[in-house]
């Protein structure tokens, strides 16, 4: 086996083995707490240029395939794992996990004690890392990890986004998102997604409400949103901080100027606020992870949602345009908001999770139902 070694900027140093592609990888580490779903994680362009630690113990004992991407490839700058099965076993397997990793050139280490990893980021919060494969060079790989670029300031929703327009070519039949919406036709003629990083689960998400959904780059003014005449426009989630992304906050205060219905997730959730007039603040260590639970402030009820950000709208900063509707049960951040007089809600958690938990599926609905009273309001 192939040594490697992960470093944190704070001095830390893990030694292990090598599972994937052999070289560098550098990036914010960051730990997820979801026991499924690890080549989901790896393919969400939300995690570009991080190190993803996941605290499951077991990793790629279903191998890997082509239908579980959440988009073109990974974008993950590394993977940290406490063990690489031997034997692995489904019958969607294409390929063996370490082999997927290879091809996909991401830096993994395996065989370190991630309990202690995670343990680290908690108590001292996310910072950045690198991942180095060959012989031990702990002093080296603390260099470069202290040399990585943070994520305070990076916009990264265009490094990521598509770079031109383009139609989602799956149909509403789609069974992946069968919980989301009553079977039956498409509602509404078409949606406007920007792409700041978009998931696939998404857009068959989007497919389910309407026959068309057209995605734009990040950097689409609204003009060209607004041109189509949807019936809805989609903010997608994505990478980095929220606040260099001008362009989409200055597209989005158009948006609600037009009084399009809008849905924001995720990072869409927290280019809504900023282009009311909120604030957005970096957190200790993000959430992520597929067992948060959040509460809906107006029915009380509590779902348990999937999680994927370092940043979050901060509440005490919201302007009197907006209320706040949901709330997590972990720290008691932002979840959820709404326009107190536009068609515009955002959620923070991830209602099309792939795999679940699917409990946040009410925000397409909620989304669905804004598009049907905007359009009787002519």
């Amino acid at each position: 086996m192939t040594p490697a070694v992960l470093a944190l900027a704070g001095g830390a140093v893990f030694r292990g083995w090598s599972v994937g592609a052999e070289g560098e990888g550098r990036g914010e580490v960051v730990f997820n707490t979801a026991m499924t779903g690890y080549q989901e994680i790896l393919t969400d362009p939300s995690y570009c240029r991080q190190i993803v630690t996941l605290t499951v113990p077991h990793v790629g004992n279903t191998g890997a395939n082509r239908e579980d991407y959440e988009s073109s490839r990974v974008f993950a700058a590394g993977l940290v794992i406490r063990d690489l099965p031997v034997t692995e076993s489904n019958w969607r397997k294409d390929a063996a996990f370490s082999d997927f990793l290879q091809s996909e050139g991401v830096v993994a280490i395996a065989g370190i004690d991630t309990r202690r990893l995670t343990r680290i980021l908690r108590e001292q919060g996310a910072q950045q890392g690198c991942i180095l494969t060959g012989e031990d060079r702990g002093e080296e790989a603390v260099a470069q990890a202290r040399a990585a670029p943070g994520m305070a300031g990076m916009d990264l929703a265009r490094v990521v986004s598509a770079a031109s327009a383009y139609q989602w070519p799956e149909g509403s039949s789609d069974p992946a998102v069968d919980w989301m919406m009553e079977a039956g036709e498409p509602k509404f003629e078409r949606i406007v997604a920007y792409d700041y990083g978009i998931k696939r689960n998404i857009l068959r998400s989007l497919a389910r409400l309407a026959r068309r959904v057209t995605v734009l780059p990040a950097e689409a003014p609204a003009a060209e949103a607004l041109s189509l005449k949807p019936d809805g426009i989609f903010l997608s989630n994505g990478p980095g901080d929220p606040e260099p992304c001008g362009y989409a906050i200055k597209a989005a205060r158009e948006i609600l100027a037009a009084g399009t219905p809008i849905l924001g997730i995720c990072l869409g959730h927290q280019i809504l606020g900023l282009a009311c007039g909120a604030r957005t603040v970096k957190m200790k260590f993000g959430h992520h992870g597929a067992n948060h639970p959040i509460v809906d402030l107006d029915t009380g009820e509590v779902a348990i949602s999937s999680q994927n950000h370092g940043f979050a709208v901060d509440e005490d900063s919201l302007p009197d345009c907006l209320r706040a509707t949901h709330r997590s049960l972990f720290d008691g951040t932002l979840q959820g908001l709404a326009h107190r007089s536009r068609p515009a809600i955002g959620f923070q958690g991830h209602p099309e999770a792939s795999p679940g938990p699917h409990d946040l599926g009410y925000a397409f609905r909620r989304f669905a139902s804004i598009m049907e009273r905007h359009a009787s309001q002519g």
